[in-house]
């Protein structure tokens, strides 16, 4: 064991919580509070947790909650998942409507007691799904259809066979089988992760 073991400070589980909980000493519950962070499911940060989300929904996987620091995004039944979004428009002002790309596909792995893996930034994932918010008017954009966004799927092996650097939507749609409906996404994961490996040796 660890000697530091005793020392360090672990946290629980996080304790389920409901829209209707109040803050204590105020008049506000955890519904304000989601409303005031994520309200706009446009939002970068808050198109990719919705994402995330919807590939989780889509894999089964319903007793879940994103881990921040985490190498990848979803488990399935040991498949390791990394969820990446883009869209033609932006919460914001632009000029035209945005050109689809994603990058981020390496990271490096994390371990609170031993840092960060030295190796550096890897693929750590066995499949990647890569998700487009497809609206091109905001007259359109509907963020709770899940027929709004079109999925790809792809293997570890063709993304680092590609280059990593990041991709756009014509290396993603050549990379996977074409867009994959939402309820075929599960199939398709698995099927993707066949013969795919990361690296999963420590670095301590």
């Amino acid at each position: 064991m660890d000697m530091m073991d005793e020392s360090w400070i672990v946290p629980p589980p996080a304790s389920p919580i409901h829209g209707d909980d109040a803050f204590v000493g105020t008049d506000a519950t955890v519904n304000d509070f989601w409303r005031f962070a994520m309200s706009d499911l446009r939002m970068n940060n808050t198109r990719g947790y919705l994402a995330e989300f919807l590939v989780a929904k889509a894999l089964g996987l319903h007793e879940v909650n994103r881990i921040e620091w985490d190498a990848y995004d979803l488990l399935l039944d040991g498949i390791r998942v990394e969820v990446k979004s883009s869209a033609h428009l932006q919460a914001r002002e632009q000029p035209r409507p945005s050109r689809i790309g994603f990058s981020g596909l390496k990271g490096t792995r994390y371990h609170p007691k031993h840092q960060y893996d030295p190796a550096g930034k890897q693929l750590n994932a066995h499949v990647y799904v890569f998700c487009v918010q497809t609206a091109r008017t905001h007259e359109e954009y509907r963020p709770l259809d899940v027929n709004q966004w079109s999925f790809y799927v792809v293997k570890r092996s063709a993304l680092e066979k590609h280059g990593t650097a990041g991709v756009g939507l014509d290396a993603v749609a050549r990379l996977s089988r074409g867009v994959i409906p939402w309820s075929d996404l599960r199939a398709s994961v698995i099927q993707a992760a066949t013969g795919e490996v990361v690296n999963d040796a420590p670095w301590w």
